[in-house]
């Protein structure tokens, strides 16, 4: 599967899960620490009408940043959370509508044009498919509305883990570890991790304690990936 369909099947395990929810179930607690499932959807949000932004600056070669500042993203998570479950799931439907018609307008040679990520890397337009489907499938898991990582496709869990060890790998706080995962391996040295691929992912991702893994030895600490 391409990174496109990744996003394609992504937004559809997210509509799933949001359908799940009645209005109760939006202030009760995600998987991520200190964010309840309002604070979540908020996030999903406005990341597609960042990613939008991406598009935009891809489109016009106009510097659109995926947010003015780190303070203005946390306002914006902040002001959606607080809507109503109701005026929160139209601003989610609605992002994404708006991500999906910047994807369909985007001329074919803009996709290699450069964008840079909030992060501060410099990637292509195309990098969008792969930013979008991270997003949507890690969090459409944190609802904790009966979606899984083993609901996840092999191919996006195996770049999940490749980001989480390169983002690790930048920062300098690479751990002494390696891990299996299906047929693949990471990290080198320490102790021996081994599991399914959907357990490894959670793991490393920091949403679950290693439940499911084999090691030889205690499983070590791992630093926080984002």
């Amino acid at each position: 599967m391409t990174a496109r369909e990744w996003w394609a099947g992504g937004e559809r395990t997210l509509g799933t899960a949001l359908g799940r929810l009645v209005e109760a179930d939006y202030a009760g607690a995600s998987l991520l620490p200190d964010w309840d499932r309002a604070h979540v959807l908020a996030h999903l949000a406005g990341n597609a009408d960042a990613l939008t932004n991406l598009l935009t600056w891809a489109r016009t070669g106009v510097e659109t940043p995926m947010y003015p500042s780190a303070g203005a993203r946390d306002a914006e998570i902040a002001r959606r959370a607080a809507l109503s479950p109701a005026d929160l799931e139209a601003e989610v439907l609605g992002s994404t509508r708006r991500l999906a018609d910047a994807v369909a307008a985007l001329p074919e040679e803009a996709w290699t044009a450069e964008v840079r990520t909030f992060q501060g890397r410099t990637v292509p337009a195309t990098e969008v498919f792969w930013i979008r489907s991270r997003e949507v499938w890690v969090h459409a898991v944190d609802l904790d509305a009966g979606v899984g990582f083993t609901d996840v496709p092999d191919g996006v869990l195996a770049a999940l883990v490749d980001e989480v060890f390169a983002t690790w790998t930048r920062q300098g706080v690479l751990p002494e570890v390696t891990v299996f995962g299906g047929d693949r391996e990471w990290g080198a040295g320490g102790p021996a991790v081994a599991g399914s691929l959907a357990d490894v992912a959670g793991w490393v991702t920091g949403r679950t304690a290693g439940e499911g893994l084999r090691c030889d030895g205690p499983l070590p600490a791992l630093p926080r990936w984002l």
